[in-house]
């Protein structure tokens, strides 16, 4: 750490955003054990910054060669640190709100650098925000100007999002985990606001000043009145991606399978996640889309053609069954085994280490290997296999449905690593899975769940639920989709027009 930033405590926060306090503490958390990289220089004004807010290639570092025995892989480390702030309106905003808000987010890029290395934010809205608007969802303002689908002109492009197919659920009454059985709940937040930096000081500092501070980057400034009258904060959740961190946290607090998470990884399951294959270009993944490939009836120019679907969920890790040692009742979960559920059983990225628990096991440094839309069907059936097992494998299945015809991701995640008590039976701290995605519709990302969890492919083959991915790993607490405007509309969109 290299700030000398007070951190905010709760006598900071307004009423209205009590609930930043949980991002907080886990900021506060990780402080002393984030490094600071170097990061390429971004000098451009505002005006010059991208359009499609999720566009942040520039103002990282370039993409490097990682290797660790896996083979060399490109990847590309987002900022260290990402809190996600969810509200809901107690009024519908007007005009004055937007305008406020346009002056808030300014004065954060006034005072911090838009870059990795100062502060990054993003503004998207739910369904429940354009339902509070003169008309609703269905009304002529709305209506007006939401994309729809290119397949099905009737269906708005953003839609809320539903239960995965493995969510525990009363929707899908066969599904329990094994841990953390807690039901996926769909969220009615009005707006999320993303906030981003490798600096957990900066992130808590700006935090702290939409709360209520009056201070930002070390001077006296007037907090807006975002928060109170206007909103109230539901939710604050801190993610973080740094290579070795998830080992560290988990050696500190004393989680009994530290000594198995792999000290080169960035995730908790010990894999690289930041592939620069496993994303496509940002454009693909908007309303207007580019010429590869275009789902929605937006075009250039258009009041969201720059936007897109950001869905955000909250997932527990059950990382002491993914984990599990071999006892005298189980072999427990090898290397080879997790590497499969993580990506595919034909080929095998890699059979790992003599010791398959020890450091991981076997590197962290994989291929996003595309092998068509039928490898997940192949892997099912067995053909070819590792050891001839019908296996599902989470990338595989993914790859069912998240390219172009052409092959182009058309998706960027931007997941990682999480460390709190949020919906965890007990209230003990938990290693979470902090998940978001920008895709072209909610639709896609429906159809893309769906495929993830490829419960067809398991029952069409004859594929065992224990060798099905990641889903019994995983269990997703809450779910919500947001339209993510342009940045020239990204303050409480269509409000001017009220």
């Amino acid at each position: 750490m290299t700030s000398g930033l007070p951190a905010p405590t709760r006598r900071t926060l307004l009423k209205g955003a009590g609930g930043l306090a949980m991002a907080l503490g886990t900021l506060r958390l990780l402080a002393a054990e984030t490094t600071l990289p170097q990061r390429v220089r971004l000098d451009a004004d505002a005006s010059a910054l991208p359009d499609i807010q999720f566009d942040i290639t520039a103002s990282l570092a370039p993409a490097r060669t990682l290797s660790d025995g896996g083979g060399k892989v490109l990847a590309r480390m987002p900022p260290r640190h990402t809190v996600f702030t969810t509200a809901r309106l107690n009024r519908t905003p007007g005009r004055c709100d937007q305008q406020m808000l346009i002056d808030a987010l300014a004065t954060i890029e006034s005072s911090y650098r838009y870059a990795a290395d100062g502060i990054i934010t993003f503004a998207s809205y739910g369904v429940p925000y354009f339902s509070k608007l003169p008309g609703g969802m269905t009304g002529s303002l709305v209506s007006s100007y939401l994309p729809r689908l290119l397949a099905d002109t009737r269906t708005y492009a953003l839609q809320e999002a539903v239960p995965g197919p493995t969510d525990v659920s009363p929707l899908n009454p066969g599904i329990t985990k094994k841990t953390f059985n807690v039901p996926v709940v769909i969220e009615s937040n009005d707006f999320l606001l993303t906030i981003r930096g490798d600096n957990p000081a900066y992130i808590s500092d700006v935090l702290a000043w939409l709360g209520g501070s009056n201070s930002l980057a070390g001077s006296t400034v007037a907090s807006p009145p975002l928060f109170g009258d206007l909103a109230t904060v539901t939710s604050s959740r801190a993610q973080f991606v740094q290579i070795g961190l998830p080992r560290h946290v988990a050696k500190v607090t004393g989680l009994a399978y530290a000594a198995e998470i792999n000290p080169d990884s960035p995730m908790w399951m010990g894999f690289l996640d930041q592939q620069v294959d496993g994303a496509g270009p940002a454009r693909i993944c908007t309303f207007a889309g580019n010429s590869a490939a275009r789902l929605t009836t937006a075009k250039p120019g258009d009041y969201f053609d720059n936007g897109a679907i950001q869905h955000l969920s909250h997932v527990i890790e059950d990382l002491a069954q993914f984990y599990s040692l071999p006892s005298y009742f189980s072999p427990g979960e090898p290397y080879a085994q997790r590497v499969q559920y993580a990506f595919r059983s034909d080929p095998i990225p890699s059979r790992g280490r003599k010791d398959q628990f020890t450091d991981g096991g076997g590197p962290a440094y994989l291929d996003n290997l595309f092998l068509g839309t039928n490898d997940a069907a192949d892997n099912a059936q067995g053909i070819d296999t590792f050891r001839g097992e019908h296996r599902l494998g989470h990338l595989s299945c993914v790859q069912r449905s998240s390219r172009s015809a052409g092959g182009t991701p058309m998706h960027i995640r931007m997941d990682g690593p999480g460390f709190d008590k949020m919906d965890v039976p007990g209230g003990s701290r938990q290693p979470k899975l902090q998940f978001t995605i920008f895709v072209p519709t909610a639709d896609f990302f429906t159809t893309l769940r769906i495929n993830q969890a490829s419960l067809d492919l398991q029952d069409d083959y004859g594929v065992a639920p224990k060798h099905n991915g990641l889903e019994r790993f995983l269990t997703a607490t809450r779910r919500q989709n947001y339209l993510i405007p342009p940045r020239r509309h990204r303050a409480f969109p269509l409000a001017e027009f009220t």
